[in-house]
């Protein structure tokens, strides 16, 4: 992973990651970026349909998409996850937001352990607007227990196997440690978010105050969803962002 964000036309800047997602996405100056949630999950192909009305109806290109965030069924296979990647990718590549081989558009994919959805689907989205006085605004894409790039996740995972207290602690940590990489990579630290979300149906609360809070992780709170994340054996996920504009789009 490049520590030097690449800057591109549709006003953000992003840290170039794996094919499926980039590590993360700032706006540029004179940006800003929006956030934008669905009620209920979208699948996806009607999700990407949508943001592209959405974007359409914002006088938007399709170069400003910058974010998502997905839930899934249930955790992929490795195999399957590839398979998965290459259909979501296919729609990025066809609206032309590839840079060669890289991807600009950082992502969170999830996996709700109640009420799930039948299908891969978009829960929210995220875009850029034009806004000279605008604050630094930023997302910084979900990471498990493991390093991206480097193969299969079992091989690299954290503590795989193990879902000890002490084991979980040890994810938690290398996640947080995962999280304010990236964010330094982006130019911030915790100080600068607005927002946390944690993914994890694994109990929390014995490190909470110690391991999240004191890093100051939850600064606005914590947002935890009873979430796996994508890939079997996975078990604690973590994103974070700077973003002053959200909304649900009813």
């Amino acid at each position: 992973m490049s520590a030097i964000p690449i800057s591109l036309p549709g006003g953000y800047r992003f840290i170039p990651g794996v094919d499926q997602y980039s590590a993360g996405v700032a706006a540029e100056p004179g940006f800003r970026i929006e956030r934008v949630r669905f009620p209920e999950p979208l699948p996806l192909k009607q999700g990407f349909r949508r943001i592209r009305e959405f974007l359409e109806h914002a006088s938007r290109p399709l170069a400003a998409f910058c974010a998502c965030e997905l839930r899934s069924p249930a955790p992929f296979t490795e195999h399957g996850f590839v398979e998965f990647n290459k259909l979501y990718v296919g729609t990025l590549r066809e609206w032309g937001l590839f840079i060669g081989q890289l991807n600009p558009v950082a992502r969170s994919n999830v996996c709700p352990v109640l009420f799930p959805p039948s299908e891969p689907s978009f829960h929210a989205f995220s875009y850029t607007v034009p806004d000279a006085t605008a604050a630094a605004s930023f997302i910084v894409a979900g990471s498990a227990e493991a390093p991206e790039g480097k193969g299969p996740y079992r091989n690299h995972a954290v503590c795989l196997g193990d879902t000890s207290p002490p084991a979980i602690l040890e994810k938690a940590r290398w996640v947080l440690d995962e999280m304010e990489r990236r964010l330094a990579s982006l130019g911030f630290t915790w100080a600068n978010t607005t927002g946390s979300q944690l993914y994890t149906v694994h109990d929390i609360h014995p490190f909470i105050a110690d391991e999240i809070v004191k890093r100051g992780a939850a600064r606005h709170g914590l947002t935890w969803h009873y979430n796996r994340p994508p890939v079997v054996d996975l078990e604690y996920e973590m994103d974070c962002r700077s973003v002053a504009h959200e909304r649900v789009a009813i």
